[in-house]
């Protein structure tokens, strides 16, 4: 072999296709991803919702949606974000995050594979499909072909890039290096964590074992070393977030350092496993066997390592819970009780990425501004009939938690609606948009409209009598129930409620027809002040009514998201029929 000289390597040229094929390789697992979070959204939320179930069931979940994702530390942040939005306890993430880097491994496993000469094709077919087919899914799968394609062409052009130094000892010697594994997994962790992609890194080890550059003890040591590389992204995401969603982080940190430590001594029997069921390549010697059969056992590696680390782990996520909860210990911090309500529970801008996920906790948030609203609704009317001026203040107090909670839904709606959204999900959030507005309507309603009403009455030294209290108090019990229902179809998204709702209207008109007629009754009687009472109390009625309204309101916007739903997989199913 001839020897090429250092003059003669044109470095810029090997540096330009080396950080030109990683950029693609990034960008095309970016493309990937999105596309996949979007088309199986659904099947990730079903997943996730079973977390509670066992340990078992968490860790396949976490091995699922990392497979989509093909990130673990990108599902170690989603679940940093859901203990952080109160959707998983720390204990309930453990699992999730030891099946995240089982599922990290379908990465290496796809890279592989020699099908990089595909990767324009695949590039052409997902373009043709975003320019030629327009409905929402077909252009998703164009997007994750189109990805695919991507990352595969990335890593033609390092593959390309590096092929010069094959004979350039001064790089083979440092390859060489790399069999020494507190090196490698050294330098294989400043990467990922540097890149913060793991999958990056496992598609550059696999691109320099393609070339022969190392061998496969050193390919596995440097795979240890994009494990513990990629808890970076985990830390980083933490900052700033709940001490359970730090917990989280550091179980990430743990159960990645100790797996590696575990197996840092047994490398050469996890060399000879590996060895024993991979393809061989007998016919070839020296730096020709090594490219031919390194790619695949070191992905062979990777996954059999991190398969047993989670069996083996997953028997101990007690002691491992009870051990993060020493470590970092969650902080007693003193907050009001007001600022709490305040303060959105479950919005957190880690999820705005997946929005299957950011839509639930959307309408959990929904759930929070419902009930603020029907417990203004509910406290209003003794305070307005025959309260005082401070019970008065405090129904009007109550608005504020409405508003900024209102506020904070807008926002982060505004927020997710500049993601990739398909069409069924972009008119789910302007139907929570338009519930949150109703919601927000009926608090500015019993601030503004009852809580004057009942001012006015304290000003004029009015007294409401008992009869018309109890005609005004039944149709408030109605109206009650009617706001109290839709908080429960909004939270359950239950479509049968939110029809009940609708079907209510003839009810509400026949209570408020009857309180109009008992109030003109009262009208021709000889009281003092009647005319006062039957304007304030006619108001009351009308108030009430309008209560209703935006009631019926947030019901329609259920139903009608329902039809939407339907309608939308109708027509994904006749789509995968064409």
């Amino acid at each position: 072999m001839d020897t090429v000289a250092t003059n003669t390597l044109d470095f810029g040229l090997i540096l330009m296709g080396l950080t030109g094929g990683l950029a693609l390789f990034l960008f095309g697992m970016e493309q990937m991803t999105n596309a996949l979070k979007i088309v199986a959204g659904d099947g990730m939320k079903s997943l996730l919702a079973k977390l509670t179930t066992n340990r078992f069931n968490a860790a396949f979940a976490g091995a699922f949606v990392t497979s989509v994702i093909q990130s673990s530390s990108v599902t170690t942040v989603l679940v940093v974000g859901f203990i952080s939005a109160g959707l998983m306890t720390m204990s309930q993430s453990i699992g999730v995050i030891m099946g995240a880097n089982i599922g990290t491994t379908i990465t290496a496993q796809i890279v592989a594979f020699k099908v990089t000469h595909y990767a324009l094709i695949l590039v052409a077919v997902g373009f043709a499909m975003l320019f030629f087919l327009k409905t929402d899914r077909t252009q998703q799968y164009g997007h994750m072909i189109m990805g695919l394609g991507l990352i595969f062409f990335g890593m033609e052009l390092m593959s390309n890039a590096t092929r010069p130094l094959r004979s350039y000892e001064p790089f083979i010697e440092l390859m060489q290096r790399m069999d020494n594994p507190l090196l490698g997994i050294l330098v294989s962790a400043a990467f990922t964590g540097l890149i913060q992609s793991s999958s990056a890194t496992t598609g550059v080890i696999i691109v320099l074992a393609g070339q022969g550059f190392i061998t496969l003890e050193a390919g596995i040591a440097l795979a240890f070393g994009a494990n513990i590389g990629t808890c970076v992204t985990a830390m980083l995401a933490a900052i700033g977030k709940p001490r359970e969603a730090v917990q989280a982080a550091f179980v990430h940190v743990i159960f990645n350092v100790a797996g590696v430590l575990l197996w840092v001594g047994f490398i050469d029997q996890l060399v000879a496993l590996v060895t024993s069921f991979s393809p061989a390549s007998a016919g070839l010697t020296g730096a020709d066997r090594l490219a031919a059969e390194s790619p695949r056992q070191i992905a062979n590696a990777h996954t059999v390592f991190n398969v047993a680390n989670t069996f083996l782990f997953i028997w101990f996520t007690g002691p491992m819970g009870r051990l993060v909860q020493r470590l970092v210990p969650l902080a007693k911090v003193e907050t009001s009780e007001e600022a709490d309500e305040m303060r959105p529970r479950h919005l957190d801008d880690i999820l705005l990425k997946t929005p299957a996920l950011a839509m639930d906790i959307v309408r959990m948030e929904l759930g929070r501004l419902a009930a603020g609203a029907y417990l203004m609704v509910r406290s209003s009317l003794n305070p307005v009939l025959e309260g005082t001026e401070k019970e008065l203040d405090d129904v009007e107090a109550m608005d504020q938690h409405v508003d900024r909670l209102h506020g904070s839904i807008i926002t982060y709606l505004g927020r997710l609606s500049q993601e990739n959204l398909t069409g069924a999900q972009s008119v789910r959030l302007y139907a929570y948009m338009a519930a949150a507005n109703y919601l927000e309507n009926i608090g500015d309603l019993v601030e503004t409209n009852l809580v004057e009403a009942g001012r006015a009455r304290l000003k004029d030294d009015f007294q409401i009598s008992p009869s018309t209290q109890e005609v005004i108090g039944i149709l408030h019990e109605k109206v009650c129930y009617s706001v109290e229902q839709a908080v429960q179809a909004l939270a359950n998204f239950d479509v049968e409620m939110a029809a009940e709702i609708t079907g209510m209207k003839d009810e509400i008109n026949q209570l408020a027809s009857t309180a109009e007629q008992h109030l003109s009754q009262r009208l021709t009687a000889e009281e003092p002040g009647r005319l006062t009472g039957f304007r304030l109390e006619s108001e009351l009625v009308e108030y009430l009514k309008r209560v209703y309204y935006f009631s019926k309101r947030i019901a329609k916007v259920i139903t009608e998201e329902e039809i939407v739903y339907v309608a939308s997989h109708r027509e994904a199913d006749s789509n995968e029929v064409e």
